[in-house]
């Protein structure tokens, strides 16, 4: 066996070790570049670390560290009661505004599952009270967190630009920024309108409870003594208080810092997108000038970045950087040119993205394929701006499968629901998407753009 075949053969054990065992996938693409680099390449340690992205590694470090340092002032959650409150009691509109909550976390520098995380037992929760199917809403949280993930301050932005920059092929943030959203909201769109959000927009603007709690509510009535509901009449006091401190809660304004906050994240906008500063250092001076304000929260917010995340994506750009240098991108790309025309080469691209990421990580399919993409990008038959749209898109939108991290906090924060049931709908549509979704992107920003 070549050691290029050998290198790619390691590549895919990782998936497969990543995907069947909970072990982080950097760990194993740190420990594979060392192996390879040493004993198959006879690369030193230090053309190795060459590989290392570190300036990747500061902007991973840097926007998650904002953003956790705006979670734990309340930021975040201050901005999720304003854009809850702000429907009032239009009920169709709840299921947008948790897409376009998501789709701002996510934009402006958390991963995909922290937004997830943060929105979903939210948004479940409203589903819930209202009578909302929990499979759009779920989906829409998902759909609105991959919709921002592409822009210029996002952790996925971030590494396709970067990847892209390195391999010296045209770069254009924002058609990968707007192709993400833009499939994101019409997907969402169509699931608005197939489950359920047509009728709840014909929904008056004050809903009852659902029909299931109050059939519970009657037989905990007749189950009961008198004793007990003199009890309940107490519980439905406290719960009237709780009910008024969380609308008192909701009323209440913003804090000085959480104001600082919000003008740090734009100013990060404004600087990186305008001034073209290094998003890592702003998003680092931004984050130590509002602790400043708050010293006792840094340690709570370094231990709030994302390490799992940035382990696994510095291991594989590391383990890239091997492959490299010892001639393996451009042997696979040569080959995969060789095999087909550069269409069915960037279709076939796609498809390995959206299969491989449905059940692994985005983050590490973006830094290992796109490499891949080069040497047939470079001949000029297929538009490189569209095939990384493409590529993008493909290997994120696919994290609705109930085996990705995303669908699983869909899953884990369902309310009143057959979890297997609940399970399966998962598994059929993120089986779909995986299906479909490679062609129609390949169609629209492959073929239509070369």
């Amino acid at each position: 066996m070549s050691q290029h075949l050998l290198s790619i053969a390691v590549l895919a054990l990782m998936f497969v070790v990543a995907t069947v065992l909970p072990i982080n996938m950097g760990v194993l693409a740190f420990v594979g570049a060392f192996l390879v680099g040493t004993f198959v390449a006879g690369m030193p340690a230090k053309a190795i670390f060459m590989g290392f992205p570190a300036d990747l590694f500061l902007t991973l470090a840097g926007i998650t560290y904002l953003f956790a340092v705006a979670q734990k002032n309340g930021t975040i959650d201050w901005l999720v009661r304003l854009s809850v409150r702000a429907v009032g009691g239009r009920i169709a509109a709840i299921p947008w505004i948790m897409f376009g909550i998501a789709a701002l976390l996510t934009s402006v520098g958390a991963v995909s599952p922290a937004a997830v995380a943060i929105i979903a037992p939210i948004a479940l929760g409203f589903a819930a009270r209202h009578g909302i199917n929990p499979l759009l809403m779920g989906l829409m949280v998902v759909h609105g967190a991959q919709g921002g993930g592409f822009s210029p301050m996002s952790i996925y932005g971030g590494i396709t630009n970067k990847i892209v920059h390195k391999a010296g092929l045209p770069l254009n943030e924002m058609a990968t920024a707007f192709a993400s959203l833009g499939f994101n909201l019409a997907v969402a769109a169509g699931l608005f309108c197939l489950l359920g959000g047509l009728k709840l927009m014909r929904k008056p603007r004050r809903v009852a409870q659902p029909v299931a709690a109050m059939a519970g509510g009657m037989a905990m009535h007749e189950a009961f003594s008198a004793r007990a509901m003199a009890g309940a009449t107490v519980v439905a006091h406290l719960d009237d208080d709780a009910s008024a401190h969380d609308a008192r809660k909701d009323d209440a304004p913003g804090t000085f810092c959480q104001y600082l906050t919000v003008m740090g994240l734009v100013a990060l906008g404004v600087l990186t997108l305008y001034f073209k500063l290094d998003i890592g250092f702003v998003s680092l001076t931004i984050a130590l000038l509002l602790t400043l304000m708050a010293p006792n929260l840094q340690k709570e917010a370094l231990n709030q970045i994302s390490w799992p995340e940035i382990m696994l994506i510095v291991g594989v750009s590391t383990y890239v950087g091997v492959l490299e240098k010892m001639g393996t991108i451009a042997f696979v790309g040569n080959s995969v040119a060789g095999l087909t025309s550069p269409l069915m080469a960037a279709l076939l691209l796609c498809f390995i993205g959206a299969v491989v990421s449905a059940f692994a990580s985005s983050t590490a399919v973006l830094g290992s394929l796109i490499p891949l993409a080069v040497p047939f990008l470079q001949g000029g038959d297929v538009s490189a701006i569209g095939f990384i749209a493409a590529m993008a898109v493909s290997s994120t939108i696919v994290d609705v499968s109930p085996f990705s991290t995303n669908g699983a906090l869909v899953l884990a924060n369902a309310q009143g629901v057959d979890r297997q049931a609940f399970f399966r709908s998962l598994m059929v549509y993120g089986a779909l998407v995986t299906l479909i979704a490679p062609v129609v992107l390949w169609f629209l920003f492959v073929v239509l753009g070369t």
